[in-house]
């Protein structure tokens, strides 16, 4: 096995380091250190940096190879590193023969083996056994996305909207609850576009009623982050009829001012985003919202803050993922008015002081209530809501019928029932 996989971002990536984990030994560099990076920030890009060049004080004989959006975007950066032996672009990491062993030291800069993403037209659907060290399992469904949001760096890391077929999913999803796993997480950049590019052009509703259908055994199914205006109605009816389709939705929001999603180039509103929190509530009373929110884009004023703080409440979200904007060279959004670094700063603790408000009513809200909670590690899991809660009892991916006694602020607490 591989010596150690760092991964950074999202769950597509964490699903992806599996992948380049079973490449890497199979190409015979099982004492590589394979890094996985993101571009969704500078930020992200900074960390992934700073955790090459730890691996290399750590690890001085190692090779390491460093692949993801970060480094397709930034190639040129991460091959310049003295810490870097091999740069593999997002295709390219997920092929055996990319592995080959490099000639080290040769030139001044690292092999490169990274191509235009943006010819790749495929996206195979990666046959894993399992994921290293994880209670549930995540699928890949689709890749890329055909939006062009201005904030957004990821399309020019990922590549075009390409999906799995559903066959290839379905058969994923059975081999991966034939060895045990109880939770299945459908994974993808822009997930809600899927089925664009096949044949009959398949909805992500229609996929999800099919692995529900043909998987009889799967005990939980999961989405990742969704985006609402895309959601068909098959996937509403999935909703509203599958009790093992989970109660929890992370939407891609961004915003609660109808100006600044404009600039953004969403294509919701926000009128559109609480109708569609209304009729999922209405579909699924026991349903759980988090969201994706940024504070400070360039132009925005305190009255269009107001309006994303607002829509915390408007949408009854409960986990908030906030991040404060951070301007990628190469979007627009960059090239946009930017507000005053102290200002972005002070907004996002601001979103994220209500995220933590909104976390602790649903917390309170969970006393008493009987949940099932899947077993992730060390006496913790997550309920059906993807709640954390601590439990002293059951093992890693097991589901233990647990009644929620009360919270420590942050985690429900939870007795097997």
């Amino acid at each position: 096995m591989a010596e150690r996989v760092i991964t950074f971002g999202c769950r597509l990536n964490a699903l992806e380091s599996e992948v380049m984990r079973a490449r890497a030994d199979a190409a015979g560099m099982e004492d590589a250190i394979l890094v996985n990076t993101c571009a969704v920030t500078n930020e992200s890009v900074r960390q992934a940096r700073q955790a090459i060049r730890r691996a290399r004080r750590e690890n001085p004989d190692a090779p390491i190879v460093v692949s993801g959006c970060a480094a397709q975007i930034e190639t040129e950066t991460f091959a310049a590193m003295d810490e870097v032996d091999l740069v593999l672009g997002n295709a390219e990491k997920l092929v055996a023969a990319s592995y080959r062993p490099p000639d080290f030291g040769v030139g001044d800069t690292a092999p490169v083996r990274v191509n235009d993403i943006m010819s790749v037209q495929e996206t195979a659907g990666h046959l894993i056994e399992g994921m290293d060290g994880r209670a549930r399992a995540f699928v890949e469904i689709q890749n890329g996305c055909d939006h062009r949001c201005t904030f957004c760096i990821i399309p020019y890391g990922r590549g075009n909207s390409r999906s799995v077929p559903m066959g290839a999913v379905v058969e994923q999803v059975r081999r991966l609850v034939d060895n045990g796993y109880r939770e299945v997480v459908l994974t993808g950049v822009d997930i809600t576009s899927y089925g664009s590019d096949l044949p009959g052009k398949p909805k992500l509703g229609a996929l999800t009623r099919s692995i529900l259908r043909h998987v009889p055994d799967l005990e939980r199914l999961r989405l990742s982050s969704i985006d609402s205006i895309e959601v068909d109605t098959a996937l509403l009816t999935a909703i509203a009829e599958e009790d093992r389709l989970m109660p929890h939705f992370h939407l891609s929001l961004q915003h609660g001012d109808d100006m600044i999603l404009k600039r953004m180039k969403r294509r919701h509103s926000r009128a559109d985003s609480i109708r569609f929190a209304d009729t999922v509530r209405r579909l699924r009373p026991d349903v759980v919202f988090g969201a994706d929110l940024i504070a400070g884009f360039p132009t925005e004023s305190e009255a269009m803050f107001d309006n994303t703080l607002a829509i915390v409440d408007d949408c009854d979200l409960t986990h908030l993922h906030v991040f404060p904007f951070s301007p990628r060279p190469g979007t627009p959004a960059a090239r946009m008015p930017q507000l005053d670094r102290a200002v972005v700063k002070e907004r996002a603790a601001r979103l994220r002081a209500k995220g933590e408000q909104v976390l602790a009513a649903h917390l309170a809200a969970e006393e008493g209530a009987a949940r099932q909670v899947l077993v992730e590690r060390n006496g913790v899991g997550r309920t059906e809501h993807y709640t954390p809660a601590e439990i002293d009892a059951g093992r890693p991916g097991e589901v233990i019928a647990a009644r929620i006694t009360g919270h420590s602020g942050r985690s429900l607490i939870a007795e097997a029932a």
